[in-house]
């Protein structure tokens, strides 16, 4: 059989072939318990692209269910609108009444507002009138609420919300006292939502308190990436040495979805398309670097320019010298010394980062004021980012930088050519 690469590697997708169960986790029956008029709120949690998304859709599919993303709901009628949609709520009523010379014929229509099915039924009655030709349509819309939640509660329609904790606390809460009274007749709901905000339902909705189901989706281990290759390269007659799934599993910082782009991109380096009619041989000294900078280009540089550029100012900010001999402000002076420590999805302490700050300057070092201070305000411009969750966290009483996005972690660890434009001989040269 005859498999397209696109099809088998999905970074960012629901993978078909290259789904994990996780089995030793127990992830799905968990979410699954939903079904089984659990009457609680599930909140699935973990870091982000830990493959909440990908767990659930799994369980729950988009087409047997109202699949709602929290980055689309500004407010409560985007839930109505976004909601009567997928059910595909029939909520119009149309009339009409055309004019001739001599004859008026009128015609009235009337919907009820059904899923799926719009009933509809008319009746048309002549009578003689003068004028000129004309047509008038107006059309009514009908409240959908009703419908909806009716639809909902009869045939017990799953209702997910992606990215939750990307909502407004106030609309948090509307939604949740909505989902509340389908929430005790056993109807499933799930909310997907980062760690930190795994108890947001109960916070705006106090009567939820013992209502909420966590289930915790952690950090992928070595073994378990290395299932996606495993699963995919024989389905495209691609032959790796053992040691090629290890290495992409140690650089995927925990996720699965940058695992997915390796194995991809390693075909498309290979000039890959669908399964090859003849076996291709993948070597540890395959240009594994070549990829994981193509990677780090295409995921990490946009938040990092954005970091690097700092918020507006009225005046220049100081120039330093590096000991590269280029001169740059405090903003990609930090940005840079926090890529030469290359952390993973972890906590920096502040020192270390000072030591390596320390390391990449020519001049004074900044004082400790001033790499809080753009610590925090990198911290304020992620959290204000068009993702759904900040890249970096930062403490400002414990004096701790914490890196929370994989995308970006990788990023400081494989863009550094990116970072400082001058290329790394360490990432030039394959490892084995």
């Amino acid at each position: 059989m005859i498999y397209r690469v696109s099809e088998v590697f999905v970074p960012g997708g629901m993978p078909k072939y290259t789904y994990v169960q996780r089995a030793e986790r127990d992830l799905e029956r968990r979410v699954a318990s939903a079904k089984d008029f659990l009457h609680k709120i599930v909140t699935v949690t973990g870091a982000t692209k830990s493959g909440k998304t990908v767990l659930v859709r799994k369980v729950f599919p988009s087409e047997e269910s109202i699949w709602l993303d929290g980055g689309n709901l500004a407010d409560l009628q985007d839930f109505w609108d976004h909601a009567a949609e997928q059910c595909g709520i029939v909520v119009e009523v149309s009339e009409s009444t055309t004019k001739t010379h001599g004859t008026e014929v009128g015609a009235e229509f009337s919907a009820e507002a059904s899923i799926l099915i719009a009933k509809g039924t008319g009746k048309i009655s002549p009578k003689k009138s003068a004028g000129r030709a004309t047509t008038t349509t107006k059309r009514v819309l009908h409240n959908p609420k009703a419908a909806l939640l009716k639809t909902v509660k009869d045939r017990r329609i799953p209702i997910i919300i992606d990215d939750f904790h990307y909502i407004n606390r106030e609309v948090q809460g509307k939604i949740t006292r909505i989902l509340k009274p389908l929430v005790f007749e056993g109807v499933p709901v799930i909310y997907l939502a980062i760690p930190h905000r795994r108890f947001d339902a109960v916070k705006v909705e106090r009567e939820m308190n013992g209502r909420v189901e966590i289930v915790n989706v952690p950090e992928w281990s070595v073994n378990e990436l290395k299932e996606i290759p495993q699963l995919g390269f024989p389905l495209l007659n691609v032959k790796p040495e053992i040691v090629v799934s290890q290495r992409l599993a140690e650089e995927a910082q925990g996720s699965p979805h940058l695992m997915q782009e390796f194995s991809k991109k390693i075909c498309i380096v290979s000039n890959l398309e669908q399964t090859s009619p003849t076996p291709l041989r993948i070597s540890s000294s395959f240009p594994f670097n070549q990829i994981f900078v193509s990677v780090a280009k295409d995921l990490g540089k946009s938040i990092f320019e954005r970091l690097a550029r700092g918020p507006r100012t009225r005046t220049d900010r100081k120039m330093r010298l590096l000991k590269t001999g280029e001169t740059t402000d405090i903003y990609r002076v930090v940005l840079i010394a926090l890529a030469e420590l290359r952390p993973g999805v972890s906590t920096v302490e502040y020192e270390p980062l000072r030591a390596s700050i320390r390391g990449i300057l020519s001049d004074a070092l900044p004082q400790a004021h001033e790499v809080s201070r753009v610590l925090e305000q990198m911290a304020k411009i992620s959290s204000t980012d068009e993702s759904s969750v900040p890249v970096i966290d930062y403490e400002k009483d414990d004096r701790k930088l914490h890196v929370t996005d994989p995308f970006f972690a990788f990023f400081l660890r494989w863009g550094r050519n990116l970072i400082t434009g001058q290329p790394d001989a360490a990432d030039a040269r394959p490892r084995g």
